[in-house]
């Protein structure tokens, strides 16, 4: 079930048949909220294109920006996102703005996906990320990330070993 303080309305489980006024609210609360979750793994083609999931194609609307992530990884985000980010950016001490503008703002790029929902994605964020065949494309809550499969695996594999038991005792899980 999810609840929307703001609105005041719920969306429930109604079995097998489903429930379009539910999957619409649901829609509708997506658009707003952009969650994305999700792991689904792609090859780049010969031109750097991989074909995003309906799903997320649906929620980032005809353009959105692809940028450098937070490791070695690239990350999408809707224009709305993009631009609430370029503004907290903004506000930061003078030093660290700029060192994200750098790390951020400077290699976007606004996208747009083809009639087959594919993305172009430059070589120098290719390069940037290390993507050259196998990527695995990650829903992260209100971006989503696009990684090497490879590199995606190790990345996994150290969180486990290093910060869950962390996270989870934070939880309380």
């Amino acid at each position: 079930m999810v609840y929307n303080k703001s609105t005041k309305w719920r969306i429930v489980s109604s079995g097998d048949t489903g429930c379009l006024i539910c999957k619409e609210l649901l829609s509708k609360w997506q658009e707003v909220n952009n969650l994305f979750s999700g792991m689904t793994n792609h090859s780049l083609d010969a031109k750097g294109r991989i074909i995003l999931p309906l799903n997320f194609r649906e929620q980032l609307g005809e353009k959105f920006f692809l940028t450098c992530g937070f490791e070695d990884c690239l990350q999408i985000m809707s224009t709305e996102h993009f631009h609430k980010l370029r503004e907290q950016i903004a506000q930061l001490p003078g030093d660290k703005a700029l060192a994200l503008q750098y790390i951020l703002i400077a290699p976007a790029v606004e996208v747009s996906p083809n009639s087959q929902g594919r993305i172009q994605i430059p070589q120098s964020l290719r390069e940037k990320a290390g993507l050259e065949k196998d990527v695995t494309v990650v829903g992260m809550d209100s971006r989503i990330e696009i990684w090497d499969t490879v590199k995606l695996d190790a990345f996994i594999k150290k969180q486990k070993e290093q910060s869950i038991k962390e996270a989870l005792e934070l939880l309380k899980l």
